[in-house]
């Protein structure tokens, strides 16, 4: 009779909550936008002797644009501390353009009009690079605050382009470009969240300086113009961006 007795079905076992760890190597994509400027300090020069005849007169350029990239980590997490290294590159295709003129009393030459001397100016970060510490705390276990902080470096193209007009009316222009790797600094802030075992997705700000990038120019004095310009431009970019990341040790 005891063996025909209705059995009762076992409780559910409970349902366990995630334990959220940022321990270990992660890897990962981003994308976003980044608000740039380049200041500018020009001078034009008489190339025969190099004596500075006037500073032009323009403003700085922007260079807006977006970016996209990748990065790579490995992070400690000592109780509600994260401690971390991140690598990341980017590209970017931002680039900003200016015309700086000459005052006519600095650069009157008698062999061209007074009017119509000019210098135009364009840089280009094409992409850059940084490596950098992460400092965070977790607000809540699969919630990370962090500030960031490191060195950067890139590829920085600036172009500089004089223009002058003839007496006859006849506009001669010289071009020349400088593209060069420059080493700077970057330090920034962000959010991650873990949204699901091994997955996190991050909001980033960065602010960085590329530092300063000269460059010159010089009419050939066979034109009848000894005239050159010499321009010396810093850097700098606001960066937000978002990423998704995949920790190959994360529960």
């Amino acid at each position: 009779m005891a063996a025909d007795l209705p059995v009762k079905a076992p409780p559910p076992a409970p349902v366990m909550a995630p334990v959220w760890n940022w321990n270990g190597f992660y890897i990962g994509i981003n994308g976003g936008y980044s608000w740039g400027h380049s200041s500018r300090d020009l001078n034009f020069f008489n190339p025969l002797n190099g004596v500075a005849l006037a500073t032009g007169t323009g403003a700085g350029r922007d260079m807006n644009g977006g970016l996209f990239g990748g990065q790579i980590g490995y992070n400690w997490q000592m109780s509600n501390w994260v401690f971390g290294l991140e690598a990341d590159a980017q590209w970017t295709g931002q680039k900003g353009n200016t015309t700086v003129l000459c005052p006519v009393a600095g650069c009157f030459n008698t062999a061209f009009a007074a009017t119509g001397t000019s210098a135009t100016l364009q840089d280009k970060l094409d992409w850059f690079a940084t490596f950098r510490g992460r400092l965070g705390f977790t607000v809540t276990p699969n919630v990370l605050l962090y500030a960031t902080g490191g060195a950067a470096w890139g590829e920085v193209e600036t172009s500089l382009g004089l223009t002058a007009v003839t007496t006859a009316g006849v506009p001669f222009t010289v071009l020349g470009s400088n593209k060069t790797d420059r080493f700077g600094w970057t330090v920034g802030g962000g959010i991650e969240a873990m949204f699901a075992p091994n997955w996190s997705a991050k909001l980033e700000y960065l602010y960085l300086d590329m530092g300063s990038i000269s460059n010159s120019v010089v009419m050939p004095t066979a034109s009848g113009l000894p005239l050159g310009a010499n321009v010396t431009s810093r850097i700098t970019d606001n960066i937000f961006r978002a990423g998704i990341n995949y920790h190959f040790s994360a529960g």
